[in-house]
């Protein structure tokens, strides 16, 4: 059986981003800079509203996935899509970025591919209306054990906790993982998440997880606290590594008794903010998968992280290796 240096389970959703101006969001009763959940009939609303599409394979771990295998390591993604247009493309465009797509697109039903309509502003902010479609009903089943036995690490997206089905796998997936000999880690995804799962997400963070991702407001949300001094100690003194990523502020790590604070690279104009906390995690784990220090793995998230929002799209378009080899970090 192949061994991995990183499997992702995740939503698997088409990225479909288009340019658009404040006013086209408030005709069309879009709520700018977030994102909100839509029903089915809303998608195709926004999707044919949509002008110069780009449509790329999406879904935040996914993208993360992507970014560490255009590192040069060796990666696999689960995640359901339907057996549609988009769900091919999406298959289709994850193993042509070569990675392995591991579950067949399904049959079975009539819920459609899931999908986000992201509208790009001239300020770079990023609205995004998301379908979550047949992502959600993933469970054990869509988990091969000799996959996920086989991960070095193994990265879960918090947004599949809305599914009691999607939280058991995330377990399952965690423990054959750990099993194995790997390292398993969550991006913690929505501070909403967190409100509407507190109890699990403190649960898997203290007994089944290696590190954990998060930004400012999803760490201080684990606790219920504006204190995120306090947050970061509190959820550091729970798991092996802490990632706060703090936008302008940088990022702090800290693993046991040591403490990073990285400041943020320097200005970079945003063009989309798309992905930039995506690819700050496949930097980080890219460090860490490859033995880096705690510093060194902070240093390469940033910068995947600042890349990333230079362009439209939320996956990398330089050569990140080339970047790290400017920096000294590799």
């Amino acid at each position: 059986m192949k061994t991995y240096d990183l499997v992702g389970i995740g939503n698997a959703v088409v990225d479909v981003i288009s340019h658009s101006d404040d006013a086209f969001l408030d005709n069309m009763g879009i709520e700018k800079g977030i994102m909100q959940l839509v029903p089915q009939d809303r998608a195709e609303q926004l999707y044919a509203a949509m002008d110069d599409r780009v449509q790329t394979p999406g879904g935040a771990v996914a993208n993360t996935v992507a970014g560490v295998g255009a590192l040069g390591l060796n990666t696999a993604f689960i995640g359901r899509v339907r057996d549609d247009g988009l769900g091919r493309f999406y298959a289709k465009a994850m193993t042509d970025n070569g990675i392995d797509f591991v579950n067949v697109p399904v049959t079975d039903g009539d819920t459609p591919t899931s999908r986000s309509m992201i509208f790009v502003t001239p300020d770079g902010e990023r609205s995004m209306n998301t379908y979550l479609g047949i992502s959600t009903g993933l469970s054990s089943a869509d988990v091969p054990a000799p996959v996920a036995g086989n991960a070095k690490i193994m990265f879960l997206e918090g947004y599949l906790f809305d599914e009691d089905a999607g939280k058991t796998a995330f377990r399952e997936a965690a423990r054959a993982a750990k099993a194995g000999g790997g390292k398993a880690g969550i991006t913690i995804s929505d501070p909403f998440c967190v409100e509407r799962h507190r109890a699990d997400f403190l649960q898997m963070i203290e007994h089944e997880l290696d590190f954990v991702i998060g930004n400012e407001a999803e760490i201080e949300s684990l606790f219920q606290t504006d204190d995120l001094e306090d947050a970061m100690a509190r959820t550091a003194a729970m798991c092996p590594v802490m990632v706060c990523t703090r936008g302008g502020d940088g990022v702090t790590l800290i693993a046991g008794s040591e403490r990073v604070d990285i400041p943020a690279p320097a200005r970079v104009t945003p063009v989309d903010a798309t992905g930039a906390g995506d690819q700050f995690a496949a930097g980080f784990i890219y460090g860490m998968a490859t033995g880096r220090d705690l510093e060194t793995c902070g240093r390469m998230g940033n910068l995947c992280g600042a890349e990333v929002i230079s362009h439209i799209g939320p996956r990398p378009e330089r050569d990140m290796m080339e970047i790290f080899r400017k920096e000294g970090l590799v």
